[in-house]
């Protein structure tokens, strides 16, 4: 008899979780359908809880154009511009650490939210608020709520997926972060005017729902593949946990932080020295050419050229860079697990930035005696940020990824150094923004900075190729625990 217990000991758990599983499912979907009815069929006391909820709120966010720019962002991770994009870049993520069973579900269940939202919509046929002072507006209709729905099923499997990674004191945190997200996306939905309470409402049930559902299905998938299935808060796939780390092999990642801390800090202060010199100097100076080049760029504007130096122009600007750095980063995380890269970049990105904002403000040169064809800016124009932001970026990608992919098409990468800054560089003078010795300006800070974090972070240091990298981790995670 003893025997036979721990064989059947996980059929009971797996039937115990089912029921429990199935009857929230239905208690979840019973909650929605109730509330869909009331809304479709315009039950009075919650219209005027609604209307009540809506104009509160509006006059409250009206009265503050801070307060609008703040919700409108607070918005955006509830959008699709930022949850498609997000669970694209996790899925790849997954398929390079060969998970393709964890990428499968973030697909099918984002797909199925993406079907919902607007078939939903079209079906009840609820219009939006009409607030006193509209503040922002949105297409469609109003039931669901597509960016309650939406992030409610995006960062609720993200908590599924990603919970095994988690160290059991750190899950709550995450799980609470992943409902804050939530909640304050549905906040800004209501106080926006662009949805009332109950499309809020509407739009977590359901997405609590679906995710459910497709996490039940997913644990069915795994029983009928033979594994067990473990308890929920261990997320869907707890023995993926070794690959879902991102840096399992890594020890330190820099060897006595806070003396690398003060050596970076120093070469900051000498790089930032030799930019102020030389923008002093050309300043005070200024060469007969810097103003040329501009005016003879400018001879050849057309409405084609600067419609394609605005392009060019955009790929330098803040936005652009922090999009690559955001995509690089997970990436590079995935492919080679070393958070030293990644370490790197982010210095490698924030130094400039101060660098360029710190120099601006010192030396305070005035931008070329020519048509500006992008307005007044609000920093000066030594060095060019824009110049200076592509150099960085590009060439600390390409220093990364030289020495850990062996494949021809890597040079692809140093080529991107070189050729990104030059476009850059010439649609920023073309557009009158900025003289030839801002571009070296920019070039300066690129190499005194690159340089400075080269030798603090040694960002190629234990440098492998992802399959290498992949080798070392599964012998990491298969080592034997000794108990003491």
């Amino acid at each position: 008899m003893t025997e036979k217990r721990p064989r059947w000991a996980p059929v009971r758990h797996f039937a115990e979780r089912s029921v429990l599983g199935l009857a929230a499912v239905t208690a979840i979907g019973l909650a929605f359908g109730t509330l869909l009815l009331l809304v479709r069929f315009h039950w009075q006391p919650l219209l005027g809880l609604d209307r009540s909820v809506a104009d509160g709120l509006n006059s409250w966010a009206s009265g503050s154009d801070t307060i609008v720019a703040v919700l409108t962002q607070i918005s955006s991770f509830g959008g699709r511009g930022v949850m498609i994009p997000l669970v694209a870049l996790l899925v790849t993520v997954l398929l390079i650490r060969r998970l393709p069973r964890p990428a499968l579900y973030l697909t099918v269940t984002g797909l199925g939210a993406l079907i919902l939202d607007p078939s939903l919509k079209a079906l009840i046929g609820r219009l939006r608020p009409v607030v006193e002072v509209p503040v922002a507006s949105a297409p469609g209709n109003s039931f669901p709520s597509g960016h309650a729905l939406g992030s409610m099923v995006v960062y609720g499997m993200i908590v599924l997926v990603f919970l095994p990674a988690m160290r059991r004191r750190w899950r709550p945190w995450f799980i609470g972060l992943a409902a804050l997200i939530v909640a304050a996306v549905g906040f800004t939905r209501i106080a926006l005017g662009v949805h009332f309470l109950s499309d809020v409402l509407g739009g977590w049930l359901l997405g609590v729902a679906w995710i459910s559902v497709t996490a039940y299905a997913f644990r069915i998938w795994r029983r009928e593949a033979g594994r067990p299935v473990p308890a929920l808060t261990d997320g869907l796939e707890p023995e993926a946990a070794p690959d879902l780390l991102p840096a399992p092999a890594e020890e330190a990642v820099l060897p006595h932080p806070w003396a690398k801390a003060a050596e970076i800090l120093v070469g900051w202060v000498f790089v930032f020295g030799l930019l102020y010199l030389f923008g002093y100097s050309v300043n005070r100076w200024e060469p007969s050419f810097d103003d040329g080049v501009p005016r003879w760029l400018q001879t050849f504007r057309t409405p084609s050229l600067d419609d394609l130096s605005w392009m060019a122009s955009k790929a330098g600007d803040t936005h652009a860079i922090l999009i690559i750095s955001l995509i690089f980063c997970p990436l590079a995380l995935a492919l080679w697990r070393q958070w030293r890269p990644v370490l790197f970049l982010a210095l490698a990105m924030m130094g400039e930035l101060t660098l360029f904002l710190c120099a601006a403000a010192a030396v305070g040169r005035e931008r070329p005696s020519v048509e500006q064809l992008d307005g007044t800016m609000p920093t000066s124009s030594f060095p060019s940020g824009h110049i200076a932001a592509t150099m960085c970026l590009w060439a600390a990608i390409a220093i990364i990824v030289m020495a850990r992919v062996r494949q021809p098409w890597r040079w692809i990468f140093p080529a991107l150094a070189v050729i990104m800054p030059v476009i850059v560089a010439l649609s920023r003078m073309y557009r009158g923004m900025h003289h030839p010795t801002d571009v070296l300006g920019a070039a300066l800070l690129t190499a005194g900075w690159l340089t400075v974090l080269y030798f603090t972070v040694r960002p190629n240091a234990h440098a492998e190729t992802a399959s290498e990298a992949a080798a070392e981790a599964e012998q990491v995670t298969r080592r034997p625990v000794t108990v003491g």
